[in-house]
């Protein structure tokens, strides 16, 4: 996949900050990439659950325009300290050190960004009170899978079968590495 090596300032400087705090669980170049193409169409509110030190949002806001902001939310409070730094003079970005269910008091939002997980915590009925009609959530840490049902680990895939064939949503799986898929959907 091609992309320019070069990285917005905002994301290296979340890359420094996570150097710094030894936190290696971070969003990967090819996701925020699409993440920042993402955020250049939203207006609104955005958020982000699990910031870790915040790369993805720095994605996010590397891409912001249209006067948009950005929420995220990171149940240990010494990650959120650490990206709360990288935004300490960023009126559109807030570093919320809490579970991500505070978020529910901050919506709908425009667009949604989250790590894949279980269903009972991502899934399609948890989240859609979350994403404003026209809203996108995107979906990471997926591993690439050509077969229906999605198979992971020998297993069918329900968080992925949920979201792309959920008719409250219109979604996408899209590689953003050989080794790495998003499911991005759109919520009707």
């Amino acid at each position: 996949m091609s992309a320019p090596p070069v990285l917005p300032d905002i994301v290296q400087r979340a890359f420094d900050v996570c150097r710094q705090a030894g936190y290696v669980a971070f969003c990967r170049n090819e996701t925020g990439r699409l993440l920042a193409t993402l955020a250049a169409t939203r207006g609104g509110t955005m958020a982000e659950f699990g910031t870790g030190c915040g790369v993805g949002t720095a994605w996010l806001r590397s891409g912001v325009r249209n006067g948009a902001r950005i929420l995220t939310a990171e149940l240990d409070e010494s990650l959120a300290g650490a990206a709360s730094k990288i935004f300490d003079d960023d009126h559109k970005v807030e570093v919320l050190a809490a579970d991500w269910n505070v978020l529910r008091e901050h919506g709908p939002f425009s667009l949604l960004f989250l790590d894949s997980g279980s269903p009972s915590e991502v899934g399609v009925d948890a989240v859609i009170d979350l994403v404003e009609p026209g809203g996108i959530v995107v979906l990471d840490d997926f591993a690439p899978c050509e077969s229906w049902p999605p198979i992971t680990y020998g297993r069918v895939d329900t968080l992925r079968e949920q979201w792309l064939t959920d008719d409250r949503f219109t979604a996408v799986e899209v590689m953003v590495a050989a080794d790495a898929s998003a499911v991005i959907a759109t919520r009707r």
